[in-house]
């Protein structure tokens, strides 16, 4: 399987998978149905774009040779997005996710001109008449999280390396500060804001700047394991983001949160 990036296309049979249903399955009839996928970062970050990956997969084993998928990576929210929506619509395909919450715009913009074409957009709240919304409730499990953070931090701080100030991330921050606060109500949560989804060497110097400011357990909004990996370097505890990362850090790693959207893609 060829890897994509977002100017190369790959297309192969394959599904759908994610976590709330908002459209009905598709009726399938003698020409496989044309889904699209649009991924922010490359398939191995281990993490968001990871996860959905995963979820096409599972699509595959659930319909097999009933669709036909198109997977486009490493894709920039804002303008190059736009382009490669619009690509993926005149290429035919029926129904198109798009993935991250900065590809709402686009997606509407594309949906608008494409009518006869169902959009999906992850994470996102503006809807169409061929637009849905698809999301899940990620703040359930950062307040798993900092209920962990709040039994096992010694200095009663964590760090949380946070990508954009979007609704999402931000109810994560306030629901895992709340539930650590149960535990401790002194506890204090120390936000460095890296403005990226995926670099995983700002990630790791974000960790290591929260660490020298006192946290001693480190949470993450951001998709690579690099801040887990600092944190095994320094003996501290971390959470990973979107997946299972223990892999990569298994002293470190105490929990994350798996995002499965094959539920959603299947249905």
């Amino acid at each position: 399987m060829t890897k994509l990036t977002r100017r190369k296309i790959l297309q192969t049979s394959a599904g759908a998978a994610a976590t709330l249903p908002l459209i009905g399955a598709p009726a399938f009839g003698a020409d496989p149905l044309k889904v699209g996928f649009v991924y922010l970062g490359p398939i191995g970050d281990h993490g968001w774009s990871y996860a959905h990956e995963q979820g096409r997969q599972d699509a595959i084993k659930h319909f097999g040779d009933k669709i036909a998928t198109t997977i486009v990576e490493n894709v920039a929210e804002g303008p190059d997005s736009e382009r490669v929506i619009r690509n993926l619509a005149q290429d035919g395909h029926d129904l198109i996710f798009t993935t991250s919450f900065g590809y709402m715009q686009p997606t509407l913009k594309v949906a608008k001109r494409y009518k006869k074409i169902k959009f999906e957009h992850a994470t996102g709240y503006k809807r169409a008449k061929n637009v849905a919304t698809y999301n899940a409730r990620f703040y359930e499990g950062r307040a798993v999280c900092g209920t962990i953070a709040g039994h096992m931090s010694k200095s009663g701080v964590a760090g949380y390396i946070a990508s954009f100030p979007i609704p999402e991330v931000v109810m994560g921050i306030n629901a895992f500060t709340l539930a650590a606060r149960k535990v401790n109500p002194k506890f204090e949560t120390k936000v460095l804001w890296v403005s990226t989804w995926y670099d995983p060497a700002k990630e790791a110097d974000a960790a290591k700047a929260l660490i020298d400011q006192g946290a001693d357990v480190i949470a993450q909004h951001t998709d690579s394991p690099a801040a887990l990996q600092a944190c095994e370097q320094r003996g501290l505890m971390a959470f990973g983001q979107a997946w299972d990362m223990s892999s990569f850090a298994p002293k470190a790693h105490l929990t994350a949160i798996a995002n499965k959207w094959g539920v959603h893609y299947i249905k």
